[in-house]
Order: structure tokens, then sequence, then C-alpha cells
């Protein structure tokens, strides 16, 4: 199968650089676009930032020269975004609108009711609100969000545990690594051998995203789902893995035996797809008394499982436990990938992934002569979404009508 050409905004960060790994191996996307800010375009990707993986340095793009974060310059029908919430608002409507799907990691338009947030293996079916995004926004690309990290972790088993009994309350206790809070991050005298019970935003985002990913497509738009949830967030000194202390009052007041049933038989909404950065067991029940554990479990099944152990009966909720799952990646790059690897399966690109999946087109055609095509429909949509979109909308287009007139 020859792969969908992709770009990747923000590619300097922590999430960016999982992009840029996970993206170098990938069986349906290949990576031609490395976009950074301003300030680093121009420069290789060894100049602009330091690695802080392992593995191969720089994931073998070392010397792949960094373009802006501008649709202009990274012209691809698939966009990660590593990018932070307050440039993602600025700059993704862009791409969407030059007919780029964009899939986010910012909480910038996670809420918004026409912007799937999509965990896929919980609600793949939300993916269809790209359909009214495109007719209320003019687009021929879109925008698809994954949740935030803490979000995704605690859903792996509040979303199952909801499909099985329904929940009517949901208490959430994070304990939360540092990579969650990018590099440098929070410092070494603030964050080693203490607990810091406060991270901006976080709780409000845990319980709207969770109600809005459990809540119910119908008639277009998402109800989100009714039961209430309270979230205290807490950063500890881990450097990877959110572990997070559950306790959940389910209807039929299930016991510790049951819920472990319904963790263990739970079929994920992508189990038939084959999908590449699906692990292999979307939950992992532990059994052992003092698991799971960040530092012995994170990184299993290329931190894509979540794992759940600690299942017990609850005098106040009905049931509690603890779940471990990977903050970025699981919650952050691993996921945003599996979100596109579902949304080309379910044929939301249409115009390239009849030609590219299926071979037809080669990427070396695609590269000489599609993204040709590709970039007239994007300047169509800028100039046709220039004024909504601003000066920057008219920038790009300006800078893509000149290189149109260079391939010509």
């Amino acid at each position: 199968m020859n792969k969908i050409p992709v770009s990747v905004l923000g590619a300097t960060g922590v999430v960016g650089q999982r992009f840029v790994r996970r993206l170098a191996s990938h069986p349906y996307f290949d990576l031609q676009f490395i976009a950074a800010s301003e300030r680093n375009a121009g420069k290789s990707y060894a100049q602009a930032c330091e690695w802080r993986l392992s593995g191969k340095p720089y994931a073998g793009f070392a010397d792949h020269k960094l373009v802006p974060c501008d649709p202009g310059m990274a012209c691809t029908p698939i966009v990660f975004s590593a990018l932070d919430a307050n440039s993602a608002k600025d700059i993704e409507p862009l791409f969407a609108a030059a007919g780029s799907l964009v899939f986010s990691n910012a909480a910038a338009f996670r809420m918004d009711e026409d912007v799937p947030l999509v965990m896929p293996e919980i609600n793949p079916d939300h993916l269809d609100l790209l359909h009214l995004q495109r007719a209320r926004r003019g687009w021929t690309g879109g925008i698809i969000c994954n949740p935030n990290c803490t979000t995704t972790i605690a859903l792996g088993a509040i979303g199952p545990l909801h499909r099985a009994f329904g929940a009517e309350g949901v208490l959430v206790t994070s304990m939360q690594a540092l990579s969650g809070a990018g590099y440098p991050g929070v410092s070494a005298m603030d964050s080693t051998g203490n607990v810091i019970p406060y991270i901006s935003g976080e709780e409000a985002k845990v319980e709207a995203e969770t109600r809005r990913i459990l809540g119910t497509l119908a008639g277009g738009l998402v109800t989100d789902a009714d039961f209430k949830i309270s979230a205290q967030c807490n950063r500890v000194p881990v450097l990877d893995g959110h572990t997070i202390c559950l306790s959940l009052r389910l209807a039929g007041k299930p016991d510790a035996e049951e819920i472990a049933d319904a963790l263990e038989r739970f079929v994920p909404g992508t189990s038939t797809l084959n999908l590449p950065s699906a692990p292999q067991r979307f939950i992992t029940l532990r059994h052992e008394q003092d698991r799971p554990q960040p530092r012995r479990d994170v990184e299993d099944d290329s931190g894509m499982t979540m794992h759940v152990g600690r299942i017990r009966n609850c005098p106040v909720m009905g049931v509690k436990l603890v779940i471990l799952g990977h903050n970025v990646e699981r919650g952050a790059a691993g996921g945003s990938l599996l979100n596109a690897e579902l949304a080309v399966q379910k044929g939301y690109l249409p115009d390239f992934r009849t030609a590219v999946v299926s071979g037809s087109i080669g990427t070396d055609d695609l590269m000489a002569r599609g993204q040709k095509t590709f970039r007239e429909l994007q300047y169509t949509n800028l100039m046709q979404n220039s004024e909504a979109l601003g000066q920057d909308g008219i920038a790009s287009s300006n800078g893509m009508e000149k290189e149109l007139e260079i391939w010509k």
C-alpha cells in the first residue's frame, strides 16, 4: 500500500517528537513536512531542537528542513497538530479551510458542537460530526480532536463501565506525570519530593470531555451523558504515565467481580479494523495488589494499552479501581494517530483514500501531481474563506498563488 503524505505542526516539543518517531515507520502515513515556529523555519530538525526520546536520534529526520506552520508551506491531506491551544486556535482553521484534515491535541476546539472529540475505542461514531462541521464552516478539510490526556486514561475504565452498566456518579483523582506539562515543564525545585495539587484548567476539562465523549450522537449533534463527575488533578514527580484512582456509582450496583468481568469482555469500537496504532489489548487487567505502576507498566504495547488494577467494592460509591495510561503516547500522539487511522478506514479522506490507499497513485506521483491538485483546492478554499479567516488567511492564499504560478 502506498502511503498518504502527512505533516506535523509543533514538531519540536514533547508531543511533536512523539509524532515524528511514530510516523517514521507508519504503514499508512509518509511524513513530508515538519513544521515549527517562524524562528525555527529553515533550520534542520536537529538544529531546531534537542531530541529527547530513545531510539534513533530525530527518528531519521535530523537533516529535514523545517517549514512554517502555514498551509501554503505544509500541504498534505492529513495534518497532525501538537500546537498549544493559543496557537492552534489561529493556525488549525487555516489548514482545515485549505482542505487538510487536522488531528488536534489542543483544547481549542474540543468542546465545539460540530468538532468530533474522539477516543476510537469508545465513540468512533462521533466522527460523523465532521459532516456538520464541513457544512457549517464551508471546509473540505476539518478538525478532529482527541481528548485531554487525563480524560483519555480515565475513559479507559469509565467508558466500558458506562456502556455495561450506566454511570450515575464518578470521582476522579489523578496523579499526573511531569511530561504532561511539556518541556522544560515543572521545575525540579517544585516537583522533587512534592505533589502539586493544581493543574490549570485540568479538572474542568476532565469533567466536560468525559460527558461529551460518552454522550449520544443523534440528529447530527451530541447530547452529553447526564451522570455527575468530579475531578481532582495533581502533578507528581513521575516522568511518564498518569495514574488515576476512580470511584464509580453504577446502575445495578455491580460488585468488584462483575466490574472485572465487564472490563475483560469489553469490545473496543476499533476491534475489527486492525488499526496499526491500536494496542493488542485495550485494557490489561492487573491482579497484583501493588499494580499498576508507571515505572513497570506504562511502556507496554508502545504505551497504548490501559492498565487497570485494585478493583474493589467501595462503601461510598459502590466500586473503586486504579487505572494507568501513558499520557504522551496514548493520551496524545498515539491517540491522535489512532484517530487518523480510523478516519482513513472510515473514508473521511474521499479525495485521497481511494487513490492512495488502493495503490493507484504512488507517493511519487502524488507529490508530483496529486499535491498540485491539492494545492489548487487549498487555494480555492482559502480564497473563499480568506475574509472570515482574516489577515492570516489572506497571507496564506497570496503565498499559495505565487507557488501555483511557479508550478504552471
